[in-house]
């Protein structure tokens, strides 16, 4: 699968623009600032109906403008083409369309065309809270089962109902035992589905990352990651009932799968306190590398890369490394978006592979080669 057409108008710091890529790779280079971010953005975006950056939709309209509009022409593994097309006005409600037919449910939109992006911030995935590990399950397993994230809708949604509840309990100064668990009952079946689909993904992608990790750095360390729930050792109607009274105190749900966890280690040290900032992004790029891998073996379909300013803090082993497993017979369509022409250029040269370069300037893409 791959993007064969992109057309952008208002979106970011683009104003109209139409470019054509090839189904292998595509670079993308130009001085920060120039639109490469939001470029690949834009092909996220059409992937999963939303920015990758922008908490709202109104921060990706072009400044002086008051919509924008996003259209990409895919070419499927099956040799069948599609076209998805996005529009977003101030005051409108977004329209996103597959061949013409608006989604009723943009969820429904989600695994048609899978994609993986890896860029510079998401080295907080290792660093910060647990909230971005589990986003990234989410956003893997979402991809590859529909049932997963109906389930995970639903979870969300009975938590907020549930959340708001115990706030009502507060405010009023009462307690209804009865009506407290008709929402307990509710979570329980997607709170289980969605536990057991992490367990299992990430008990998949642990000898994927520790084979990409191995061929990034050449085997001079040891990865690891582990799922950690609570689930584990105690049953959701048994972990509600035991947090209840911390429940009602804090006035919100303190334990569930909401609350669950992804250890990341290097040599059995703890990987965001003991390694250092290219063992990190070496370990990012291996995550991410295994997610590709996990989605094309689960869907049958293989996912467009996104590698934002990816050499950044990278050895020139590791960048060769990099290079030559993206470019490999089991990957597809990749961009890549860097400050330095003549380091990508050199690259992909002295490794006899062919590309398609695109020079950004505020926003101008002018095709190179």
């Amino acid at each position: 699968m791959y993007l064969q057409q992109l057309n952008i108008l208002n979106f970011k710091n683009y104003g109209q623009c139409a470019l054509q890529f090839l189904p292998r790779i595509n670079l993308v280079c130009g001085q920060n600032g120039a639109g490469k971010t939001n470029l690949l953005d834009a092909v996220y975006y059409l992937c999963f109906c939303k920015s990758y950056f922008s908490a709202t939709d109104a921060q990706n309209i072009h400044h002086g403008q008051d919509f924008f509009r996003l259209e990409g022409r895919f070419i499927l593994n099956t040799g069948q083409d599609c076209t998805t097309l996005v529009k977003y006005g101030t005051g409108r409600k977004k329209e996103f369309s597959l061949n013409g037919t608006v989604y009723d449910r943009l969820s429904e939109h989600i695994g048609l065309l899978p994609l993986v992006m890896i860029a510079p911030d998401d080295t907080e995935i290792i660093k910060n809270s647990s909230e971005e590990r589990r986003k990234l399950l989410d956003i893997t397993i979402s991809q590859i089962d529909k049932n997963y994230l109906q389930a995970l809708i639903l979870y969300n949604k009975t938590l907020q109902q549930r959340n708001a509840l115990l706030k009502n309990f507060a405010e009023r100064n009462y307690f209804n035992a009865a009506l407290l668990e008709t929402y307990n009952e509710q979570l329980a079946q997607p709170a289980m589905l969605i536990f057991a689909k992490r367990q299992q993904a990430v008990q998949l992608l642990l000898p994927l990352v520790q084979q990409f990790y191995n061929q990034l750095s050449g085997g001079r360390e040891t990865v690891y990651c582990t799922y950690q729930s609570a689930l584990e050792k105690t049953g959701f109607d048994t972990l509600l009932k035991q947090n209840l009274p911390a429940d009602r105190q804090l006035q919100r749900t303190t334990e569930g799968i909401h609350r669950d966890d992804v250890d990341f280690t290097i040599n059995n040290y703890p990987l965001k306190k003991f390694g250092s900032q290219g063992q990190q992004k070496s370990f990012l790029i291996a995550l991410k590398l295994a997610i590709f891998r996990l989605i094309a073996q689960s869907s049958g379909k293989t996912p467009i890369i996104l590698l934002d300013d990816i050499f950044d803090k990278l050895d020139q082993q590791r960048i060769t490394q990099l290079v030559q497993i993206i470019t490999g017979p089991n990957f597809g369509q990749v961009f890549i978006s860097d400050t330095q022409q003549d380091r990508m250029q050199a690259i992909f040269t002295r490794l006899n592979i062919a590309y398609q370069l695109y020079s950004l300037h505020n926003g101008q893409p002018q095709l190179i080669t």
